[in-house]
């Protein structure tokens, strides 16, 4: 028997199963020779019939390269394979030539993108983008292919399949659009399907829908997964094994239960360490330390050494390599037999973070904010409608506090944000800030309003400036404030780049040298800049690796009690707006629905809404799957062009009556003497 055929017999680490893939051996380069990034370093693992492997890291671990590899989308230069082979079936992936991998891509491995909105093409509908699969690998009639591609619509979820195959991408939401994508990849029934972080851009619900979508389909097609994935807590609840890769090589691997109830080495229990807990109160996060290595050096070394708190002098001279621990679990790690003992909660007890006191007077306070953009059409632009934004919001956020506004994509949160710092005109309402009624200020008054109120935003990249140095940057806002002299502002820089933990040094590098976490400290050195009183964050972490959103959540609590700082803090990932808010106000379609402090509104929600959103947040904990009862929403936010009536909310709400769909319920007060406040807009709050 030859050597590929007795590898179709091998059965993937510890299933039990025969094994539909087999990596061997797998390194993957970039750039010429003598100065090359090697993205990935001997790289093996097993995939059985219809198993379910995650593959998690930070980005540039390599994990997405592994498999953009395994499909033949880096096959030239400047990537390269320099070793390895990928059996698919007896069959090595890697040697084939490009004919014959293209009839084995989408029939029998398909892939779903992390965006999928670049991996459509926009000026083909639908239709044609599902169908061509079809006609290309299985030879099907037009009439043929449209009907199975419709099936496939509609066992996504995808309702109104004939109207929806003659639209184009741009017609549809990020979840429809990640529907879709599935639906491309299903649609010739493949044996294994590559999952490239399909949810990161989603929102947790969204999320939720997108998992429970393709672990069914997974059931009904008796297909094999590869999930990849920087969350680890994602990927707890569904996946059979994961293999935990850094700096382009696989450091632990097992199967889902052993890997967080008996993890080896530190990276893995870094990752896990840097998940806020839903659990634990007041305990501080504790984030990897220092930042992904540089993979332009020859692997010849532990490349986690610099970043381990249990490195010694071997970590820095040899690479360990996969040691077996017992039951399909491997670690590649020198003293695993030392660090195995550490858990998740004793290493994090250990450390308490800052609490900041929050007065009781009102630093800010809203009241009935509208936003409402105008749509127009024809040649003399005439207003046929309007976009309701912003659709009646009041909130208060109290000295020293953080108040977190969350929702989902489209509710209005980050509009809201805008408009109270003047980047968005008001509609209608009052913003009054100090005492002063400052909606729909300009000029002066605007700009005297900002040396007080600054902004953090989400894209730390695409938020500085690319032209100008760290220095130029950071003190931008002091140039414009005209606070101080050249020499003062220069000191004041250094000052503000040892205060968010960044070295000198980097004073004059551009943005694009800096490292995702490294221009995000930028953005906040330079919202601190003028000694601001309140600070908007407007999802401030959602494009940072988990290990690095650790680092940025801490800082951001350490200069609140430092500085004396007030946060509106704005986001969707709800495990750390646990962490970071001392209340939190749920949004829905552009207005409040639940308002609370944030212990009353996670212990004990009151909205059917918060409830769902609850319920979503995924757990670093196999386990818990088959305890916690996941409340899945169908459909999307409605149009805010076009707001349901009554409760916006009643089209997708499981408790919703007669009433409902009439009646707009106004907030009522349902919180106790020991919660304070909590109001929720919901004619059956709080009923089980």
């Amino acid at each position: 028997m030859g050597a590929d055929a007795l590898a179709v017999e091998r059965t993937a680490e510890g299933t039990g199963q025969q094994s539909v893939l087999s990596v061997q051996g797998l390194s993957v380069e970039f750039g010429p020779q003598g100065s090359a990034v090697y993205a990935v370093n001997d790289v093996s693992f097993e995939l059985a019939e219809g198993e379910s492997l995650a593959i998690v890291g930070e980005s540039g671990s390599g994990k997405s390269v592994t498999v953009q590899t395994l499909m033949g989308l880096i096959r030239k230069p400047p990537g390269r394979v320099t070793s390895g082979r990928a059996l698919f079936r007896g069959r090595d992936l890697l040697a084939m030539p490009d004919s014959e991998l293209r009839q084995i891509r989408g029939r029998d491995i398909a892939m779903i993108f992390q965006d999928p909105i670049s991996s459509l093409n926009p000026v083909l509908t639908i239709g044609l983008q599902l169908t061509e699969a079809l006609r290309e690998h299985q030879g099907l009639s037009e009439a043929e292919a449209e009907r199975q591609a419709l099936d496939m619509l509609d066992l996504v979820g995808i309702a109104n399949g004939p109207q929806r195959m003659r639209a184009f991408p741009h017609q549809f939401s990020g979840g429809q659009l990640q529907r879709i994508g599935i639906a491309m990849a299903l649609v010739c029934k493949p044996s294994i399907l590559i999952a490239d972080e399909p949810t990161t851009a989603l929102d947790v619900t969204i999320q939720a829908q997108i998992v429970e979508l393709v672990g069914r389909l997974q059931k009904q097609l008796g297909m094999a997964i590869i999930w990849i994935s920087h969350d680890l807590s994602l990927v707890a609840g569904f996946v059979d094994r994961v293999a935990v890769m850094y700096a382009g090589s696989i450091v632990e691997s097992a199967p889902v239960d052993a890997l967080f109830s008996a993890t080896t080495h530190p990276y893995t229990i870094g990752l896990l360490n840097s998940i806020p807990s839903l659990t634990a109160d007041n305990t501080r996060l504790v984030p990897i330390k220092g930042a992904p290595p540089n993979v332009t050096l020859p692997p010849t070394f532990c490349a986690f050494a610099p970043r381990c708190h249990f490195a010694e002098a071997r970590c820095r001279e040899a690479k360990p390599l996969l040691e077996a621990v017992g039951g399909g679990h491997t670690t590649a790690c020198w003293r695993w037999r030392e660090v195995d003992h550490l858990s998740r909660s004793t290493t994090t007890a250990q450390s308490v973070k800052p609490v900041g006191a929050a007065g009781q007077e009102a630093l800010l306070t809203v009241t009935d904010l509208k936003v409402h953009f105008p749509i127009r059409r024809g040649v003399l632009r005439r207003q046929v409608g309007a976009v309701h934004a912003v659709d009646g919001v009041s909130f208060e956020v109290l000295r020293g506090e953080t108040l977190a506004l969350v929702g989902e994509s489209g509710c209005g949160k980050s509009t809201t944000g805008r408009a109270v710092l003047g980047l968005e005109q008001p509609s209608a309402g009052r913003i009054v800030f100090e005492g002063k009624d400052y909606a729909g200020a300009t000029g002066e008054e605007l700009k005297l309003r900002r040396r007080d109120m600054q902004m953090v935003f989400q894209n730390p990249f695409g938020s500085l400036n690319p032209r100008m140095t760290v220095g130029r940057i950071i003190g931008e806002g002091l140039r414009a404030q005209k606070i101080g002299t050249r020499a003062t502002r220069d000191i004041r820089v250094s000052e503000l780049l040892a205060l968010v933990g960044l070295r000198e040094a980097l004073r004059n590098r551009y943005p694009f040298e800096l490292s995702g976490g490294q221009r995000q400290r930028v953005g906040i050195a330079r919202a601190i800049a003028t000694n601001p009183k309140f600070i908007i964050a407007d999802e401030p972490i959602s494009a940072l690796d988990v290990s690095i959103q650790a680092q940025i959540v801490n800082l951001l609590d350490d200069l609140k009690t430092r500085l004396g700082l007030t946060y509106l803090f704005v986001g969707h990932d709800l495990s750390m707006i646990r962490y970071l808010s001392d209340r939190v106000a749920v949004m829905y379609l552009g207005r409040i629905v639940e308002i609370g402090a944030t212990a009353a509104v996670f212990g004990t929600p009151l909205h059917p809404y918060t409830r769902a959103l609850l319920s979503a947040i995924p757990v670093p904990d196999p386990k818990a799957g088959g305890t916690r009862r996941r409340i899945v929403l169908g459909g999307g936010v409605p149009d805010p062009s076009k707001p349901p009536s009554g409760c916006h909310f009643h089209p997708r709400c499981p408790k919703a009556t007669d009433i409902c769909g009439k009646v707009d319920p106004q907030p009522r007060d349902l919180g106790s003497i020991a919660s304070g406040r909590h109001l929720v807009a919901c004619h059956h709050a709080g009923e089980a």
